[in-house]
């Protein structure tokens, strides 16, 4: 279980930031400048990339507000996946339709001449 910090600053401490030119849509605003940041968390090693927005603080407070998400997520209890099994008489009929085919299939196979 990973306690997540509060506020920002210190989730940012536990960040390696990079900042790096954002490419696709958006024209020269956004293919000219660092807008685009991906936070790497050390303790987990989820990785964010956020780079919708022409502001770089802008896409850092998108990639915290995701990073608060996915951390959570990781938290929550997995519920234990329980055991089920057919009942015997579903397995009994599956046979049954299976011994079927069988047979319709050995009556297509060509007559032994002899």
């Amino acid at each position: 279980m990973y306690l997540i910090p509060d506020n920002d600053e210190a989730l940012l401490r536990e960040c390696t930031v990079q900042v790096f030119r954002s490419s696709g849509h958006g024209g020269q605003s956004v293919n000219t400048t660092d807008s685009a940041v991906r936070l790497i968390h050390r303790p987990s090693g989820i990785v964010i990339v956020a780079r919708r927005e022409r502001s770089q603080l802008m896409n850092k407070r998108v990639a915290l507000k995701q990073l608060r998400a996915r951390l959570e997520a990781a938290n929550r209890p997995v519920k234990p996946r329980t055991a089920t099994k057919p009942s015997k008489a579903a397995a009994e009929r599956r046979l049954a339709t299976k011994r079927l085919q069988a047979r319709k299939k050995q009556q297509r196979s060509r007559p032994i001449d002899e």
